[in-house]
């Protein structure tokens, strides 16, 4: 696995999100993000993640997505159950996935930070393969970006957000 100087992954699967922008000039790339997101919610496998991120959710599909409404979003990754990689921001862009967001007291962590969403919920196990695919992904950052810290969402946004959860092995990527 190899990251070009464009940002993007060689070898996977490319689907463009038009949520992002330009990072400011001279905030160095620090920080990992992880995530996680089932869409709907506990179901795996469908293309809702993707279509949330490109704008094109059909919101009349599930219940849950009437709160959807005009939500902008994106992660530079997303690591599907069976461990495909999809890239949907360059990672020299900033993508819009933590939001409100404080770690070591800088705010606005989309700034400086590369965020990897791992198809899944905060009540059940990751897969092996997403594991392996986050390693690999992990390892492949680290040669081109400075990252000094890997965080859960739920560390830049506490009280906010919960994810990846407590079902998150972190010993395999600290």
């Amino acid at each position: 696995m190899k990251i070009g100087m464009d940002g993007w992954l060689e070898g996977v699967h490319r689907i463009a999100s038009p949520n992002f922008d330009v990072r400011p000039a001279g905030v160095p790339v620090s920080l990992l993000v992880i995530h996680c997101i089932s869409l709907p919610p506990g179901v795996f496998g469908s293309n809702d993640i993707l279509s949330l991120f490109t704008n094109t959710l059909d919101l009349s599909a599930h219940p849950f997505y009437e709160g959807l409404k005009d939500l902008k979003v994106s992660a530079h990754f997303l690591i599907r159950r069976l461990g495909e990689i999809i890239q949907t921001v360059s990672c020299n862009d900033r993508a819009w996935h933590a939001g409100q967001s404080f770690w070591r007291g800088t705010s606005g962590c989309n700034d400086f930070s590369i965020g990897i969403e791992l198809e899944g919920t905060d009540e059940s196990p990751f897969e092996e393969s997403q594991y392996v695919g986050l390693e690999n992904l992990v390892r492949a950052i680290r040669v081109v970006y400075p990252i000094e810290e890997i965080v859960g969402h739920s560390d830049i946004a506490p009280g906010r957000k919960t994810d990846p959860g407590p079902f998150f092995d972190w010993h395999r990527i600290k």
